[in-house]
């Protein structure tokens, strides 16, 4: 049986008086704690504690005087000590101990004065607390160790049972919970840990049994207690570490989700507002009353557009009027638009957009397909669309995840993209803003419509109303034949709705539904698409996905899509696509000499240049062809002073440099990094400067290509040739620009550099050559070896199939031979042409 020792400070008043008719009586001081006079402060930020400070003082008080009755075994109080933290108050006492049972007499005497008294005060007016005898040590303290419901009993000595602590602390609450002690470090307390069901009961117990000895036998345990948090520290932490099956896909869920309500509904704004121009300053109103009151005034003259140049170029008003046929009407399909570099694409599309006065977004392939790695690739989607926020970061460290989730559960959390997969989210997030760009438009027009319909309105009443009062006074007529005139009317009315066409009827009637259907037309965007080109880096993935996203604009009729590239062949993304639908082709190609020669004259006589062109010149206007490119060229030379034909020969000398640049290189070390080879290249230059066009399958059959098309594919991409096709095969070979045969020629008769491209050439074929002849001597040696019977190995009597074998063989070599000759003669006198010439 555990045998309880109280803990009272034993104080032995000096001068103790001695009574005459009994043995001296001891005084000693104990402790009660008195709860519930305080708010019980939950943590640091708990408010109520201030109105426990407001009122400490009258509580205090109150307190003391109804304590104050008591007078058994000459209780008398000493000192309150208030302890707000755990909402109670310490009350410390003097009395006589006369008895053994003097402190549970206290007690008892305590708690029957309160009820008397009505209970004992509240900082919420409610008697709900009570008394408690402290039977540890009071410990008035004011760390950061706020009340919980749990609290750690620690055994200072041997351990106590369940039963012992359970029959301890009960009397102050409902305890749900005792834990057994569990094994801790050398040098550490042992503890239990005891759940109560309200936290009033946790505080009572930790105040009033701190420091309470309890004894056994001969061994005594002192106990320590102190609250324990409901949650443990880094519970949250180390369940979420624990569970990574249940944790990341809930994580991956939840960015989706943050990422889908927040930030898809701002980038959906941004590009709107890009597409819409709302952060153009041009477009602000104040700007351009600014502008309209200041600079506009000063270059009124400026503003009268001169007739434009364009106007006798009959492909270039062709492509126009069939860009405008298209945006006149709801998309169905896709437009596209191409013709060589320079024929003056964009700035037809310009034209058009200028005078439709219509909300455009450009994508440019061009600089997309020319970055050095995919996350710049998607950077640069994202800025030319408008989306914003873009955080680049975000793949690389969703890739990181990924793999530290395959360390994890031995499988992908799926937070990574691929690039096909972040091109096609912007450009989804890109289709709802053109939705709402268009429905946005739709309402203004709308809204524009309404408002003028009132004022018609309001001016056909004004005019009733105007009508009214002329008649008014012209008086009243007789009323004697009033029915049959107006009957008469009627007939005429009748029969003239009669004579009516059915079609003026209906057309009348349907005239409002044509205006909305314009008025929808024009609420649509415009996309255009640029550069639609393969080239470098992952040139398929992106065109692949602007094409099924093009094809998805112009299916749901959310925008009118217009795709430029200089090569016919690109559309083939674009019909993939588009499987059901015909494409909009629409060609810009070089303009023949009559329109060249009208665009020449009309630019020269904007500049007030009158200049009649003569047949010579006219001649030397036609070897630049109809590139919108050369002739801006040649206008701007002519403008500058230099005549027609001095302009045409220095714009012909200036390709012949760019042409031996970006052909044939400046140095051995650039031209290996061409992705072609000289003698390649000469073999297309030599052929094209003597014939107009060449056969795509005799050059490509042929050394030094032997049926590697790479070769002509990039020389077609950096348009030095251009390829034909024929039911969608290769089938020519032509000039990059009507000027470059011209340049061809020019390259081909400068003497050094043809016997220097020739000789290099030359060289190519006889090592060529020589090494066929060396394997043909090779296989001759072995079948030699095979026919040892015969006089003269080379008839091989003993074998028809070898003998025909060897007669292949030396016929080859005979021929590969009689080349090599043939071209080491050329050589020499290659040689010597370089050796006079220089």
């Amino acid at each position: 049986m555990l045998r309880s020792v109280p803990r009272s400070v034993v104080l032995l008043r000096r001068g103790a008086r001695q009574l005459s008719e009994g043995p001296v009586v001891e005084i000693r001081e104990a402790c009660v704690f008195v709860d519930s006079v305080f708010p019980i402060q939950l943590g640091r930020f708990d408010i109520r504690r201030y109105i426990g400070f407001l009122r400490e003082e009258g509580l205090v008080q109150s307190l003391r005087d109804r304590l104050s009755s008591v007078n058994a075994h000459g209780f008398h109080i000493t000192s309150l000590e208030p302890h707000p933290k755990d909402g109670g108050v310490f009350v410390r006492f003097a009395y006589k101990a006369d008895s053994e049972n003097a402190l549970e007499s206290i007690e008892q005497e305590l708690k029957r004065r309160v009820q008397d008294r009505g209970g004992l005060p509240s900082w919420l007016g409610m008697s709900s607390g009570n008394v408690w005898m402290v039977k540890g040590i009071p410990w008035n303290e004011d760390m950061y160790h706020f009340a919980s419901p749990i609290i750690k009993v620690a055994f200072e000595g041997p351990d106590i049972h369940q039963e012992s602590l359970y029959k301890l602390l009960r009397p102050y609450g409902r305890i749900r919970d005792i834990t057994d002690p569990i094994p801790v470090p050398a040098g550490s307390a042992r503890f239990s840990t005891v759940s109560f069901q309200k936290i009033r009961s946790a505080a009572i117990a930790r105040n009033v049994l701190h420091g309470f000895e309890m004894s056994s036998g001969s061994t005594v345990t002192r106990l320590s207690t102190k609250y324990e948090d409901p949650i443990r520290v880094h519970a949250i932490r180390d369940w979420l570490s624990g569970h990574p099956k249940i944790v990341l896909p809930v994580v991956v869920f939840l960015l989706g989700t943050l990422t889908y309500t927040i930030f898809d509904p701002l980038r959906s704004l941004m590009i709107q507002g890009k597409v819409e121009d709302w952060f153009d300053v041009q477009e602000f109103k104040f700007y351009q009353w600014l502008r309209k009151n200041t600079v506009d005034r000063l270059y009124l003259a400026s503003k009268v557009s001169p007739p434009t140049a364009t106007d006798g170029w009959k492909e270039r008003k062709e492509a126009e009027t069939a860009v405008r046929a298209y945006l006149a009407d709801l998309p169905t399909t896709v437009t596209f638009v191409h013709g060589p570099q320079g024929s003056g694409k964009s700035t037809m599309l310009q034209t058009v957009l200028d005078d439709t006065d219509r909300k455009s977004l450009t994508i440019d392939c061009g600089p997309l397909l020319q970055s050095s790695s995919d996350a710049l690739l998607v950077r640069g989607l994202a800025k030319q669309t408008g989306y914003w926020p873009f955080f680049s970061f975000l793949n690389s460290v969703n890739h990181l995840l990924d793999l530290a989730s395959m360390g994890l559960i031995g499988q992908k959390a799926g937070m990574s993209t691929s690039l096909v997969e972040q091109l096609q989210s912007i450009l989804d997030v890109t289709e709802d803003a053109l939705k709402s760009v268009g429905s946005s438009h739709l309402r203004t027009l709308y809204k524009q419509t309404r408002l003028a319909e009132k004022e018609r309105s309001k001016a056909t009443l004004r005019e009733k109303q105007s009508d009214g009062s002329l008649g008014r006074t012209a008086g009243v007529k007789s009323e004697l034949n009033t029915g049959d005139k107006l009957l008469a009317v009627d007939a005429q009315l009748t029969n003239a709705d009669s004579e009516t066409p059915v079609e003026e009827r209906v057309g009348k009637k349907r005239k409002p539904e044509n205006a909305e259907d314009v008025e929808a037309v024009q609420s649509l965007p415009i996309v255009i698409i640029k550069n639609f080109e393969r080239g470098p880096g992952p040139s398929d993935e992106l065109l692949s996905v602007l094409a099924k996203w093009a094809a998805r604009l112009s299916e749901h009729q959310i925008a009118h899509v217009i795709v430029v590239s200089d090569n016919r062949e690109n559309m083939k993304s674009l019909t993939k696509a588009l499987p059901s639908k015909p494409l909009n082709l629409i060609a810009l190609d070089d303009a023949d000499t009559a329109s060249a020669l009208a665009f020449v004259k009309q630019k020269l006589k904007d500049a007030d240049i009158d200049l009649q062109f003569s047949h010579v010149q006219t001649t030397y206007l036609e070897r630049l062809g109809g590139r919108s490119s050369d002739l801006e060229t040649l206008i701007h030379k002519v403008r500058n002073g230099q005549q027609v034909e001095e302009a045409v020969e220095d714009i012909i000398n200036r390709g012949v440099g760019e042409i031996q640049k970006s052909a044939f290189g400046d140095d051995e070390d650039d031209a290996k990094r061409l992705p072609w080879t000289r003698e390649q290249a000469w073999m297309v230059v030599k052929r094209l400067a003597n014939q107009p066009e060449i056969s795509y399958s005799e050059i490509l059959l042929d050394f030094p290509f032997k049926g590697d098309e790479a070769p002509l594919r990039n020389m077609e991409h950096a348009e030095l040739i251009s390829i034909g096709t024929h039911l969608g095969r290769p089938s020519t070979i032509r000039p990059g620009k009507p000027i470059f045969k011209w340049v061809f020629q020019r390259l081909e008769k400068d003497a050094i550099f043809q016997a220097t491209q020739d000789l290099a050439f030359n060289e190519k074929v006889i090592a060529t050559a020589e090494t066929n002849i060396k394997a043909y001597e090779q296989e001759l040696s072995t079948l030699k070896d095979m026919g040892a019977d015969t006089s003269f190995w080379y008839n091989f009597s003993s074998s028809s199939v070898l003998s025909q074998r060897a007669r292949y063989l030396l016929n080859k070599a005979k021929t590969a031979q009689t080349k090599v000759e043939t071209l080491e003669k050329q050589n020499s006198l290659l040689k010597k042409t370089l050796a006079q010439r220089t």
